[in-house]
């Protein structure tokens, strides 16, 4: 009886644990959060540039500031709101301000069960508006905004304005 009893509490017991370790959720390694990868040029290159001192941050945020006086960004990444369908930044580019306008649609993109959803988005066609106080023009290379490392918009910064070589 006495083995009979241990090996029903030995199954109980089993089963347990079989049913917490199931119901334990996987760790997320992947990327969720979708930027826009913004390259500088200078007018005319074709070589990614990286400005002596770059700072951006939202308007209106100035103290959420995603980059200060960095040096080396050939590639800045811009969060987009997904509750809204515009967003502004300011790029202060070797101390010249220019103001950076995206228009866009969101959708949610399910990452993977353990990660959850995220929210994509879809830059408009004629989306992109900046002043032109040291931006020249901006190209989108890519309008739909993802977790994926691929360049979305190209900055084109005026020419005689200090740049060095990635």
């Amino acid at each position: 009886m006495k083995k009979l009893a241990l090996l029903k509490a030995l199954i109980i017991i089993s089963g347990l644990i079989l049913i917490l370790i199931s119901c334990t959720p996987e760790s997320c390694f992947e990327e969720t959060e979708p930027f826009v990868k913004a390259s500088f040029y200078l007018t005319g290159g074709s070589k990614p540039l990286a400005p002596d001192s770059l700072t951006v941050f939202g308007v209106n945020m100035e103290t959420d500031t995603l980059y200060k006086k960095a040096t080396g960004v050939t590639i800045a990444k811009l969060p987009l709101n997904a509750g809204t369908h515009e967003c502004s930044f300011v790029l202060k580019i070797y101390g010249i301000t220019d103001t950076v306008t995206f228009r866009y649609t969101t959708y949610p993109y399910l990452v993977s069960k353990e990660c959850g959803f995220t929210f994509y988005h879809n830059l408009y066609s004629d989306s992109l508006f900046c002043t032109h106080h040291i931006i020249e023009t901006i190209q989108t290379r890519n309008n739909v905004i993802t977790t994926l490392n691929e360049e979305n918009i190209r900055i084109f910064c005026y020419a005689n304005l200090q740049f060095r070589a990635d």
